[in-house]
């Protein structure tokens, strides 16, 4: 499948209540790499395997949760596309651009804000600054790793009130793929709602709920079931708060476990999963089966699915 349009998650920002914990938390029990720090006191990361110069921005606040969340698109005349695009749809609102090397080593990115509230950018260009190995005859993986040491920055699932509208406009304007979906009642309401840009099982999720902007978590790839099964060992030697796992969806198949950073915001690390191609059958899910769906082995809902920051 030829990418094109909108190629993948490019970055989420985070705001964050303690600053050196929160990089203590994220560069040694993650396994984050730091790679700048800015003038406005932001702090920019990377996974291990991301050529890219960053994936995640922290910044210090007085209060937790997710500023926006940043699209990598294939080029610049398709963010100018896009954004003319957006525009017209009326599907976002708050539009606007931010200038070039805002972030460090990025160009220019247009921001919306989408129908349940939550912030996205497009941008196109982005400092390389390779994963620690050449790309002649390279190995498998640099020396150094430390933490969970997660590939990549993978997803966010978010929650919000205006669901329909935000599919749309993933959907209808910006070219996503719906690969699974939860309803519910007699009209069969769509309450939740997975999408992918790529063939992954989902790079964004939305949940319906009476909110706004709601961030649930940001969540980090590893390769396996053994990595996630890690992952809980350095949660616990850390002292880590943990919300649930290891377990698995049923969404998606993924392997899972979901922790909070120090400033409470969730993070998930996450194996597995199925290959989606553009033909593949939406998979649908009923409310009557949420618990099996979110987690598969305990087959109910808790704190872990319900609750949010802002």
């Amino acid at each position: 499948m030829a990418l094109t349009g909108v190629l993948r998650p490019g970055h989420v920002a985070l705001r964050v209540l303690d600053m050196e914990a929160s990089i203590h938390h994220y560069t040694h029990v993650m396994g984050l790499l730091e790679t700048a720090r800015d003038d406005q006191g932001r702090v920019f990361l990377k996974a291990w395997d991301e050529h890219d110069h960053h994936s995640v921005v922290l910044r210090e606040t007085d209060s937790a949760g997710m500023d926006y969340m940043g699209w990598r698109v294939d080029s610049n005349a398709t963010l100018e596309k896009f954004a003319k695009d957006i525009e017209e749809s009326g599907l976002a609102s708050e539009l606007s651009w931010v200038a070039a090397d805002e972030h460090p080593q990025t160009g220019r990115r247009f921001r919306f804000t989408t129908s349940t509230g939550h912030v996205m950018e497009l941008y196109a260009e982005k400092g390389k600054v390779g994963n620690g190995m050449p790309t002649l005859n390279p190995d498998i993986y640099p020396d150094g790793l430390k933490g969970m040491s997660p590939s990549r920055f993978d997803h966010c699932l978010l929650y919000g009130d205006d669901l329909d509208n935000t599919m749309k406009l993933f959907i209808e304007i910006l070219g996503f793929t719906l690969t699974e979906q939860v309803i519910a009642g007699p009209d069969k309401l769509v309450i939740s709602a997975f999408m992918t840009c790529s063939n992954k099982p989902h790079d964004v999720a939305f949940i319906r709920q009476p909110c706004k902007g709601k961030f649930h978590h940001a969540s980090f790839l590893l390769d396996n079931w053994g990595e996630v099964l890690k992952a809980a060992d350095l949660i616990s030697r850390n002292r880590v708060s943990l919300d649930i796992g290891p377990t698995r969806h049923g969404i998606t198949r993924g392997e899972t476990i979901y922790f909070f950073d120090p400033s409470g915001n969730r993070n998930e690390v996450f194996s597995g999963g199925y290959i989606s191609y553009p033909d593949r059958p939406v998979l649908t899910w009923t409310d009557d089966e949420l618990g099996r769906a979110i987690f598969y082995h305990d087959r109910k809902l808790n704190e872990a699915f319900l609750s949010v920051v802002t």
